[in-house]
């Protein structure tokens, strides 16, 4: 009996054990589950700000795909754009089935998202087809989008519609060509019969500066015409070189005596330190000469009287380039990003009364790129500035 007894007290001990065990653990379970609803909670309601954040933007259409790009997200603006309801795409349709063939070139998805993937972003123009197969030019910016835990769960597609600003853009361009065309000619007639007044032995001093002032502005107005023309050129894709090699060392002496004069008018000391022979780059030397003579002008016509021009050719394994300094007025820092754009101008040129329309960079920077090299600018508003033309060898 006693053995029992004191079984029976072991087992009521368990018991008891067990049953506060158990309390704790309800109590835990309890504790978890209010937390877990509490995270749900939270969840559904991050959920719904993104998707009112997302559904508020009209003028943009919004896509979220999975990794394979199945649309997984199509805002109000993607059915504005492309003309199908959210019922209809998501889970249904692919990113690619919006898209020109030809222009994913037979990569389906990658040719979208090879960039943004390398890149972390990408922005570029496509071809948008919508449910009634009308096309439009978009802005795409693509994003990667990652999962809770840093992996690749899909892309972001945000595009702007830029139809109407492309064709803009095209007709502008076309009108800059024709009127370029049209100016070109009487210009051209004007010259020709300035230049036989000029050959006149008998005109007498007076009227030959008079000649000379009009000689010079239609000179300046046939350049520009020129500019506008190579501008057009470039933005309609229908700039062509013409390719050789050229000898750097000798395209930038060429420069620096053609400029001379000017600069000696300008009370600017001009100087050139060139390598011996060479260095020698693939491509135009038309437009080369044309790149580094715009450096040489600008820099000419930015330096004050009493500064200095310095011109050096610098030759590396890979690339070679053209330096050129001055002590001019200088760039900005919010002006710097900005030029080499079509008719940009620095406030600092402004203030200064420099003359100018903001083609010389834009020029520059397009054959720079057309040669696959860059064009680089340096310096500071009142302290000069460097341009660097840079090459591929």
């Amino acid at each position: 009996m006693t053995g029992t007894g004191a079984e029976l007290a072991a087992l009521r001990a368990q018991v008891a054990e067990l049953r506060a065990e158990r309390a704790t653990l309800a109590a835990l379970v309890a504790d978890r589950g209010e937390e877990l609803a509490v995270a749900a909670r939270m969840l559904r309601a991050r959920a719904a700000t993104m998707t009112s954040v997302v559904d508020a933007i009209t003028e943009q259409s919004v896509v979220g795909t999975d990794r394979d790009g199945v649309v997984r997200v199509w805002n109000p603006g993607a059915e504005r754009l492309l003309g199908l309801p959210r019922a209809d795409v998501v889970r249904r349709r692919r990113i690619t089935d919006f898209h020109l063939p030809e222009e994913l070139e037979g990569r389906g998805l990658d040719a979208l998202v090879a960039a943004a993937a390398e890149h972390g972003s990408d922005v570029r123009d496509w071809t948008y087809v919508a449910a009634d197969g009308g096309r439009r030019t978009v802005s795409v910016a693509v994003t990667p989008r990652a999962d809770d835990e840093g992996g690749p769960a899909g892309w972001t597609f945000v595009g702007t519609d830029m139809t109407e600003v492309r064709a803009a853009e095209r007709l502008k361009d076309q009108f800059v060509a024709l009127v370029s065309h049209e100016l070109r000619t009487p210009l051209a007639a004007v010259l020709g019969w300035l230049e036989v007044v000029l050959d006149d032995p008998a005109l007498d001093a007076g009227h030959r500066r008079s000649l000379d002032i009009v000689t010079r502005n239609a000179t300046r107005l046939e350049r520009l015409v020129g500019d506008l023309l190579f501008t057009a050129q470039v933005e309609a894709g229908r700039f062509v070189l013409s390719p050789g090699e050229v000898d750097l060392g000798e395209l930038v002496a060429a420069a620096e005596e053609s400029a001379r004069v000017a600069a000696a008018a300008a009370g600017v000391t001009l100087t050139a330190r060139l390598p011996g022979p060479g260095p020698v780059v693939p491509g135009d030397a038309v437009r080369l000469a044309q790149a580094v003579d715009n450096l040489v002008s600008n820099a000419v016509k930015f330096t004050p009287r009493g500064g200095r021009v310095e011109l050096a050719v610098e030759a590396g394994d890979a690339v070679a380039c053209v330096h050129v300094r001055d002590t001019g007025v200088g760039i900005p820092a919010a002006d710097q990003p900005r030029l080499g754009g079509r008719f940009v101008r620095a406030a600092s040129a402004v203030r200064a009364g420099v003359p100018g329309v903001g083609l010389g960079l834009s020029i520059t920077r397009a054959i720079a790129t057309a040669h696959g090299g860059r064009l680089e600018l340096a310096g500071a508003e009142g302290r000069g500035t460097t341009a660097t033309l840079v090459l591929p060898r």
